[in-house]
């Protein structure tokens, strides 16, 4: 559905985006992700027709930027980071104007569209609200709204979720997966659960050059899982669990942290650059801690090989000046 060759974007003598190329096949949701000031926010303007690019292609649905702009705005909805809302309308209002402004002229047509996104969207309960007085979450709702006003067949996001507060993310993330099941869908973020959450396909850029593209699942299989394993322990004094953790010979990093509530120590476990063996390391330390009278309140394995790869990946190290 979406060809980018060689795209790329220059502000004077500064390349925001070098020589990117990708394909976004139909239906696919695809995370764009990012340190900030990677060039994901001016890859998507140029998606969009919003920037021109400084070389390059960018072909939609047969249509080729810049000479068939219209054609591509028209099957396209883009969410920019900070939704462009008219704070002093009510939300219904503000609906009734982009629909209007984007041809919906029949009245019956608009009222149907307003019932099928308020529902998608969540929007039924403050439809009658001004649109000052939402929260950001809600204001970021009638963003997506908007942007879905012409059922579009590609929605573009930028940074949907930035801002918001973890129940808010996951109601956007449901509502993204919701559309993802029609749509062709490409959303910029920095937030990497989020992105493993919700895509079919991750690309990461780095000062402007993609340097990862492929699903979640072969990125993490590409790398040495880095679990981080999270002990909190009740009964034993900080030195003595450490002493004994350290004393396993399992070549683990071991790192006292906060303890989650009074009268616990707490620890993150993970594998040390010395280990040399993917083995599961948690019965030993269960069968140890088993061997004292300690209390075990915590004891958890958190993946982070996304994680992982994206900070080797955008890294100092790994991207030299």
């Amino acid at each position: 559905m979406i060809e980018v060759q060689n795209l790329t974007k220059y502000y004077k003598d500064f390349c925001a985006v070098n020589n990117i190329s990708m394909t976004i096949r139909k239906g696919e949701i695809l995370g764009l992700l990012g340190p900030n000031g990677a060039g994901k926010t001016t890859t998507l303007r140029m998606l969009t027709g919003y920037f021109k690019p400084s070389s390059g292609s960018i072909k939609i649905n047969d249509f080729q930027m810049p000479d068939d702009a219209i054609q591509i705005k028209s099957i396209i909805g883009y969410l920019p980071e900070s939704a462009p809302l008219y704070h002093n309308m009510l939300v219904y209002d503000y609906l009734e104007y982009v629909a209007k402004l984007k041809g919906i002229v029949d009245k019956e047509k608009r009222y149907d569209r307003f019932l099928q996104l308020s529902d998608l969207c969540g929007l039924s309960a403050i439809m009658d609200k001004p649109i000052a007085n939402l929260s950001k979450g809600l204001k970021q709702r009638v963003g997506l709204a908007h942007a879905m006003m012409t059922d579009p067949q590609i929605l573009i996001l930028d940074e949907p979720t930035s801002g918001l507060d973890p129940n808010q993310i996951a109601e956007i993330r449901d509502i993204i997966k919701t559309i993802g099941k029609e749509k062709t869908i490409i959303f910029s973020t920095h937030i990497l659960p989020e992105a493993e959450a919700t895509c079919d396909r991750i690309v990461i850029i780095n000062r402007g050059s993609v340097v990862a593209d492929d699903t979640t699942a072969h990125l993490k299989a590409g790398v040495k899982q880095n679990a981080i394993l999270k002990l909190s322990l009740k009964g034993a004094a900080e030195s003595d669990a450490a002493a004994l953790l350290g004393g396993l010979n399992l070549d683990l990093d071991v790192k006292s942290v906060e303890p989650v509530e009074e009268g616990l120590v707490s620890f993150e476990i993970t594998p040390s650059a010395n280990r040399t063996d993917d083995r599961d390391f948690r019965p030993d330390i269960y069968l140890k801690i088993k061997e004292t009278d300690w209390i075990i309140t915590q004891f958890t394995k958190e993946s982070q090989a996304l994680e992982k790869i994206f900070r080797e990946l955008t890294s100092e190290e790994a991207y030299p000046s």
